[in-house]
């Protein structure tokens, strides 16, 4: 049976963060009255978050940390995996090893988003070899610690690099780490991949963590993605995985994440009840 999470960052995050609840807290307390089972810890950085805190919040709500998301380590510090300064990947390095330090407690999964970085004025190969090394080291580091790390394909107009499911999996061969799995987000498949389930059927062994969002980027529902279809193909395929809802918190945060799981969670029952 797969479980539903939601993305959720500190009160301090900034606007551009892609969660729904802020303050980590009072989400996670909101998040399971809702009825989620575990939260998307979103952080530029590990000591955004205490420990023993976390733990306690999570033990009283009956929640787990599904995984921890990095997108603001690039938006807020601009570091990433295709940089070639050696001091700022040094740096990178040491905040991505503290991140997987915390997984291997929480959620043992990190994921590869916008933290990959773009190949810009670089050559593709030079990109390529840029993220290969980096991934590599911290893949090794990962496994040690039991951390499984997720490579996010996401779409053309944020990135340059590693659009579609299809060049993901190619990265995720050319690393060769066993540890290193794909994260498909149905909100940048819509617009990158020729098909969404057909494409989750094929790299389905892949898989280890999926992002749902509609084809708005709303909670799903409110646009046109055939959940009911997707939801079918990963019960057909075998995928037990959590599903990460990562939505705007639009018209509200409350609302947003409401009309996700109560979308949602018929449709997870119906089609995983068999």
């Amino acid at each position: 049976m797969v479980k539903l999470s939601v993305a959720i960052a500190d009160s301090n995050a900034l606007p551009s963060a892609f969660v729904v609840f802020r303050g980590f807290e009072a989400s996670i307390h909101k998040a399971a009255q809702m009825g989620y089972e575990g939260v998307e810890l979103a952080l530029k950085h590990p000591d955004k978050v205490d420990a023993e805190q976390l733990a306690v919040w999570l033990s009283r709500a009956r929640m787990e940390v599904s995984c921890i998301s990095t997108g603001q380590v690039y938006a807020a510090l601009g570091l990433s995996f295709t940089d070639a300064d050696p001091a700022r990947r040094a740096e990178l390095q040491r905040i991505y090893t503290k991140l997987i330090d915390l997984a291997s407690e929480f959620g043992q999964m990190v994921n590869i988003g916008r933290i990959r970085g773009q190949i810009g004025a670089k050559s593709r190969d030079e990109a390529e070899e840029l993220f290969i090394e980096m991934a590599r080291e911290l893949c090794a580091y990962g496994a040690a610690r039991g951390v499984t790390l997720l490579l996010e394909p996401a779409n053309r107009y944020e990135l340059d690099f590693v659009n579609n499911v299809e060049e993901g999996v190619a990265l995720l061969d050319k690393v060769g780490m066993e540890n290193l799995r794909l994260m498909p987000d149905l909100f940048h498949m819509n617009i990158e991949d020729i098909t969404i389930a057909g494409e989750l059927a094929k790299y389905k062994d892949q898989m280890a963590y999926i992002h749902f969002a509609d084809s708005n980027r709303r909670a799903p529902g409110q646009g046109h993605i055939d959940f009911e279809g997707i939801l079918d193909t990963l019960r057909r395929v075998g995928y037990d995985g959590w599903i990460a809802v990562e939505i705007l918190p639009t018209p509200d945060p409350d609302t947003a994440a409401r009309q996700a799981i109560e979308y949602l969670d018929p449709l997870i029952k119906k089609y995983y009840a068999s």
